[in-house]
């Protein structure tokens, strides 16, 4: 009999799978009715519910990335929630076609049930990925017609 893995567990193969690039493979780490929520997002859809709408974004991201994402200070802290973490990390950007590097912050609330992430609270600094795509402009002008 297999253990099921602790929150800690599957966020650590969350985000080694970021790391790796592995995006396709992320929405098996969610259970079906699972809700993500990423709250910062300046534009598009802040909550993705269901493993299959998940399965779609990451595709949606592993085929139009720019960027190569390395985690960095990595704290995981567990809460009176057996089933709630919260974890903050910095990611070590490489945006490929620019070529710059730098560091974005991170924070993840992460509900785990049973071995699969039934609900994430995504707090991701999306402002400074778009701004190394050179993109502010078009996010400011999007933002301008809604």
């Amino acid at each position: 009999m297999t253990e099921t893995p602790t929150p800690r567990e599957v966020f650590t193969k969350l985000l080694e799978g970021i790391a790796a690039g592995r995006y396709t493979e992320l929405a098996a780490l969610y259970a079906e009715d699972a809700l993500a929520e990423t709250v910062f997002e300046p534009i598009g859809p802040r909550r993705t519910e269901g493993r299959a709408a998940l399965q779609e974004r990451f595709a949606q991201v592993a085929a139009h990335s720019p960027v190569d994402l390395t985690p960095v200070n990595v704290v995981i802290r567990e809460t009176d929630d057996p089933e709630v973490i919260v974890a903050e990390w910095d990611y070590l950007v490489h945006h490929r076609p620019t070529g710059q590097t730098f560091e974005t912050a991170n924070v993840q609330i992460l509900r785990v049930r049973d071995g699969r992430i039934v609900h994430s609270r995504d707090y991701h600094d999306h402002l400074a990925l778009i701004t190394a795509a050179g993109a502010l402009p078009q996010l400011v002008a999007a933002l301008d017609g809604q």
